[in-house]
């Protein structure tokens, strides 16, 4: 039964045909998708989150979690040029191990992409505080985080109270309004039209680039050797901790694939748009960590001998204590982290544009992180197993207006409550377990249809796939606990509405395998991204 229910790749092909979405995209579009997609919270924000894991030694964890991408990239392009159509790795699954595998495959994703755009627009939200206060406009704290609601929560699930999550429920807020308000305007953007969302999309790349270039420009020339001593201040295992949260940085690159459909020459084009953005984007990684670590050091905040948890009460009580007292704030403790380090090595101007690159840049991140899930919830339930209003386009935008905003509330509710750091890891379990079954399916299919035409092939796809899997399972088990426990459990809820809900209702378990006439999906097709 695990394996039953294969989605013929022909009909898979015939459907996305008949009625796909336009294509128009081609490689240099591609690329900066992915680049749009990838550069973000990732660097902006959650550098500090791996300092205070893996203090210098973050820079093995950058390389650790680009090898991992890099193996599971190389899959995703011989799928994607194969099956240039929507839903990334779900159709990929559906295709090769069938219904169920898939329908896991597509409830994981929507921990890689509406969680993940949680995690981008808090990551937004702290610097458009951090500009403000910038600018002399303190916005509350009670509003902008939830430091204190989160100290209150870990206190009443048995947490013993201590001095540092005092200072967290007496300094902290209790929802990130702002969060809330970029989510909340990227899904209205994503209604009214994904065309003027990417194009919109392309410019906000450039100031990315930008404000890193000249973030490296500055920091590298003053770097100091000793804020490498100690390099590895929590061993290997702070390194492979690191890189499991850091992985999310890299999150996007696959959002390439979830266009496809809209591709030109998807057998050439969508290759380069994955690894293309990856290798810049892995390379600007390195750069941006070396020029901060070298500049201010990245040592992890201690207590009574033990590293705090990233994201947790306890730190952001401890960083409130430390900057109370008059020191500098530590590497570890700030929520804009490149700003942060060009103030402290003198150039608050620059900082503050770096600050502005992000606000302007980062909801861009989300927009495409959104897209990607508005774009699998689309394909799903083109095939039955959701609703079919989730297939609903708007009759004025042709948009899939519905899921749109089903996506936007759900990210909206995430990002006003939990931290960044949380939201990353929780986004991470579902990507990797994505990404496994990517490895997986490209090797089943090597052996299943060894005649299909692959216009690209995975080199050494025996050696490849097998690394991806080994990469995603070490990585999946370095999460926190509370991280590798959100996966089985999401998987279990998303298990009962399969076998309550979808199964019965799928077009090809009731043998359709081409829904083009079906009356249910002939509304127009969703606006092209383009």
């Amino acid at each position: 039964m695990i394996f039953g229910r294969v989605k013929p790749l022909d009909a898979i092909l015939a459907t996305a045909e008949k009625r796909g979405l336009h294509r128009s995209l081609g490689a240099f579009q591609l690329t900066m998708l992915g680049i749009g997609a990838v550069i973000g919270t990732g660097i902006f924000v959650l550098t500090s989150e791996a300092a205070q894991k893996a203090g210098p030694g973050m820079l093995l964890s950058f390389v650790v979690a680009g090898f991992v991408c890099a193996v599971a990239a190389l899959c995703y392009s011989e799928l994607a040029s194969m099956v240039p159509v929507s839903g990334s790795a779900y159709t990929y699954t559906y295709a090769v191990t069938g219904e169920i595998l898939a329908w896991m495959v597509g409830w994981a994703l929507i921990l890689e992409y509406a969680v993940g755009a949680s995690a981008v627009a808090v990551g937004w939200s702290n610097h458009a505080v951090g500009l403000l206060r910038g600018l002399g406009v303190a916005f509350p704290a009670a509003i902008s985080n939830a430091d204190a609601l989160m100290a209150h929560m870990q206190i009443a699930f048995g947490a013993t109270p201590n001095a540092d999550l005092q200072t967290a429920m007496s300094v902290g807020g209790w929802i990130n309004v702002p969060a809330v308000i970029v989510v909340a305007f990227v899904t209205w953007l994503l209604i009214i039209g994904t065309t003027e969302s990417a194009r919109v999309n392309a410019v906000l790349v450039l100031i990315k680039i930008a404000a890193l270039t000249a973030f490296v420009a500055l920091t590298v020339p003053v770097a100091n050797a000793t804020n490498f001593d100690p390099f590895l201040p929590t061993g290997g295992v702070g390194v492979l901790g690191a890189a499991a949260s850091i992985f999310f940085a890299y999150v996007g690159f696959d959002a390439v694939s979830t266009a496809a459909e809209e591709t030109k020459n998807p057998q050439r084009n969508v290759p380069i748009g994955l690894i293309g953005s990856l290798v810049i984007c892995t390379i600007f990684y390195l750069l941006v960590a070396s020029g901060a670590i070298g500049a201010i050091g990245a040592q992890p905040v201690m207590s009574a001998g033990q590293v705090l948890a990233p994201g947790s009460a306890e730190l952001a009580g401890r960083c409130a204590s430390i900057v109370a007292g008059g020191a500098v704030e530590p590497l570890v403790c700030s929520k804009e982290a490149l700003v942060h380090v060009l103030d402290t090595i003198g150039w608050p101007a620059i900082g503050r544009l770096v600050g502005l690159a992000a606000v302007l840049a980062l909801p861009s991140v989300v927009l495409m992180m959104m897209f990607g899930q508005t774009r699998i919830f689309f394909t799903m339930a083109r095939d039955g197993l959701l609703p079919e209003r989730l297939a609903a386009v708007h009759p004025k935008f042709r948009t899939p207006h519905v899921v749109t905003v089903v996506t936007g509330v759900a990210a909206a509710i995430a990002a006003a409550v939990l931290p960044v750091g949380k939201l990353a890891d929780y986004s991470n379990a579902g990507t990797l377990f994505a990404f496994l079954m990517v490895a997986v399916s490209v090797m089943v299919l090597r052996k299943t249809d060894p005649g299909r035409k692959r216009p690209f092939r995975t080199p050494g796809v025996y050696i490849v796939a097998p690394l991806a899997i080994i990469g995603c399972v070490g990585l999946y088990l370095s999460l926190p606990l509370t991280a590798k426990l959100v996966l089985p459990i999401w998987g279990l809820i998303g298990l009962l509405i399969y076998f309550g809900y979808s199964r019965r209702r799928s077009y090809v378990g009731r043998g359709i395998f081409d829904t083009v006439d079906d009356p249910a999906m002939q509304p127009e097709v969703a606006k092209p991204l383009d």
